[in-house]
């Protein structure tokens, strides 16, 4: 991805929130390097002080430790920003089926308060984190924007629901906003740890300690796995477009090619496997099917590359050959 035509963005104030999270300090350190003046809004329920820990010394970064939840920390943090980039949430699907009201206090009403937030203090663009769960029980693919079914857990009617919000105070208010439905992203930082890890990097520390991952059913279930360098670029072009059309709308935010969880466990097999050729031997084991798991998940990204010049630069082989680097690098 070239930076170079993301110069305009050089002394803008870009508020992240939950912005030491994966996605969040993945962000900051390219709005960082481009020259953006950064305020990171973090309670870190879910990020952690260590991803943002190079920043600190940045004269450009800001950090403001609090939650969403609470309309005075969201206002106090957007004063003075040209945009936001809204990460902050509470993610996983299983997380939101065994505690449904934490998960939408947080993803709704916490959205609402940064929404709330951003429009008193005239914020340029808001542009948040939608989900590719939005499409719930649709049997379509590959995915498209304005096609979706019923949702299938807590946590796809939030993000749903940020969607409607979104839509309203853009008619309501004029705040001008798009949401990016996130698939499967993946690559450095991502946590390894807890009961809610992603299955990427929750693979690749068990294949290190040539411990045996658990596929959920028979591994045909097959998703659209996005590099972490496309979240970014998206996530760029929505702040930085021009084009009037491509306001107010949501994207999807993926590379348009699906995977399953049996190939997915050959390549990461494959590329560990250049650091410790033992890791090729491991056997994987097979479980039941997760509750809320849409068996296929594919986007269609054509939205996304006629009305923001959206141009993935890594497909699911190059993005783990750079997650594996950073991981064997990390958790050794």
């Amino acid at each position: 991805m070239d930076l170079n035509q993301f110069t305009n963005l050089k002394t803008k104030n870009i508020l992240v929130t939950g912005g030491a999270g994966f996605i969040g300090s993945n962000l900051v350190e390219t709005l960082l390097e481009i020259g953006a003046k950064v305020t990171c809004l973090d309670n870190f329920a879910t990020g952690y002080k260590h991803n943002i820990a190079p920043f600190l010394p940045n004269e450009n970064f800001h950090l403001i430790e609090g939650d969403i939840r609470d309309l005075k920390t969201c206002e106090a943090a957007c004063k003075n920003q040209d945009f936001v980039l809204h990460e902050a949430a509470l993610g996983s699907v299983p997380r939101s089926i065994n505690d449904p009201i934490t998960s939408n206090e947080v993803n709704v009403s916490g959205f609402l308060n940064m929404l709330v937030a951003a429009r008193d203090a005239g914020v340029k663009r808001f542009v948040y984190a939608a989900s590719s769960s939005t499409y719930g029980d649709s049997e379509a693919l590959p995915k498209v924007e304005d096609k979706i079914g019923k949702p299938l857990s807590p946590y796809a009617i939030t993000k749903y629901v940020n969607e409607l919000y979104a839509e309203n105070f853009y008619k309501s208010y004029g705040l001008n906003t798009i949401g990016l439905r996130y698939f499967n992203v993946f690559g450095k930082r991502q946590d390894p740890n807890g009961a809610y890890a992603a299955v990427i990097p929750l693979f690749v520390k068990q294949f290190m300690a040539y411990q045996s991952p658990v596929i959920n059913g028979d591994g045909s279930y097959s998703r659209d796995f996005t590099y972490i360098d496309n979240v970014v670029q998206m996530n760029l072009l929505a702040i930085t477009t021009e084009n009037e059309e491509a306001l107010n709308q949501v994207y999807n935010t993926a590379v348009g090619d699906r995977t399953t969880l049996v190939q997915l466990t050959d390549l990461l097999k494959k590329h560990l496997s250049t650091f410790d050729s033992a890791i090729a031997k491991v056997e994987i084991t097979h479980g039941p099917n997760r509750k809320g798991d849409i068996p296929h998940s594919l986007a269609s990204v054509e939205k996304a590359e006629k009305l923001l010049n959206y141009k993935p630069t890594h497909a699911i082989d190059a993005g783990i050959e750079e997650a594996v680097e950073w991981y064997w690098g990390n958790l050794k």
